[in-house]
């Protein structure tokens, strides 16, 4: 044998153990000793080694990649991410919104549109959807908004009359409701769907100039979708359908790649804007702010550990770097706070040291 290769299976700590198949008993048939100390170890760590899922975008995947700038926006962010040739290395998580960890990735529901940028001044957490809108702008509705699209707390099935009952009682939801009941309600895969930031974000260059700005990642791909047909039958043929889509077109080498894509406000005209642009339920006309480029996200390396990698990565927007902040959006400013603590609910205080997790 190779003298490099191991020779048993060890314990956590790294020391070998006699057998991977036979308890340590009294005699052949006797009963199981209680210093076996690695049965318990296994034992152990069997019950412990799923985590909570995620309260709303539970059902996703993702996959590493990086962010190389091509535009030359400096003077209205320092944020070290942007400044012209940088690359920074990213990880993307999509998502469905309602469904549980094993619902079918082909359900009519908004797309989570999650990057983690490892830049050289921190994490970089952009916490998006396929959409630039939302269905609330007011965070107090948010719990009531995702209990309506998940279970009945009486029998546990979904109910189409519970979701309806909070979209006509809260008419602001009704510019997301025309995209999710839209063609585009069904993305035919994540390669083939627009990300946006959806909220407004400030930006603020060397010289301390602010700027309202909002991000829109376009699909080189082309938009494509799927009909409800196709969807249904999807979702009892292949459950995991975009899942394997991604990880199947990387994996050939056809990386799948977005131009991101800027609107800027100048921070003054925000006061005397025809109507709050903060508002998560409304979108800037282009006309208005056209769009700028800024670079190009390429996914081109797949996750060698689903659990660590994908499950345990925790995207939270109050993870900013210098040149970027929050705005006055309220349904932005309350994430600031949600988002780190589901991560602290449902993987330790200590989730910033998972790898996944940790500044480069």
């Amino acid at each position: 044998m190779n003298d490099k290769s191991p020779t048993s299976t060890t314990t956590d700590a790294g020391a070998p153990v006699a057998s991977d198949e036979h308890s340590l008993t009294i005699g052949a048939d006797g009963p199981i000793v209680l210093n076996d100390h690695y049965l318990i170890e296994q034992m152990a760590n069997f019950n412990r080694e799923r985590i909570p899922e995620r309260q709303p975008h539970a059902k996703g995947g993702g996959a590493f990649g990086h962010f190389q700038v091509t535009q030359d926006v400096s003077r209205y962010t320092k944020a070290a991410v942007f400044q012209p040739g940088s690359k920074t290395e990213t990880l993307i998580r999509f998502s469905t919104v309602a469904g549980e960890q094993g619902s079918p990735d082909t359900w009519r529901d908004p797309r989570g549109f999650s990057l983690k940028f490892y830049t050289s001044e921190g994490i970089y957490d952009l916490v998006g959807n396929n959409t630039p809108v939302f269905f609330i702008r007011d965070p107090l509705k948010f719990q009531h908004f995702i209990r309506s699209q998940k279970r009945r707390a009486d029998n546990g099935l979904r109910d189409h009359d519970m979701q309806w009952d909070f979209w006509t009682l809260s008419p602001e939801s009704a510019h997301q409701v025309t995209w999710l009941m839209g063609d585009r309600g069904i993305p035919k895969s994540w390669r083939h769907m627009d990300g946006f930031s959806s909220h407004t974000y400030m930006w603020v260059n060397a010289q301390g100039a602010k700027f309202w700005v909002k991000y829109h990642f376009k699909t080189d791909q082309g938009v494509d979708f799927l009909t409800q047909a196709e969807a249904d039958r999807l979702a009892g043929v292949d459950g995991d359908y975009h899942r394997r889509d991604l990880s199947n077109s990387i994996k050939k080498g056809d990386f799948p790649r977005w131009t991101l894509k800027m609107q800027i406000m100048p921070f003054e005209a925000a006061k005397t804007y025809r109507f709050n642009p903060f508002d998560l339920t409304k979108i800037w006309p282009h006309k208005d702010y056209p769009l700028i480029e800024v670079g190009k996200l390429t996914l081109d390396r797949n996750v060698t550990d689903f659990h660590t990698e994908i499950e345990q990565a925790a995207f939270e927007p109050n993870n900013l770097v210098p040149g970027i902040g929050l705005s006055p959006d309220k349904m932005l400013l309350a994430r600031g706070f949600a988002y780190s603590d589901a991560h602290r609910a449902r993987l330790g205080v200590n989730y910033k040291q998972i790898p996944v997790n940790r500044p480069k």
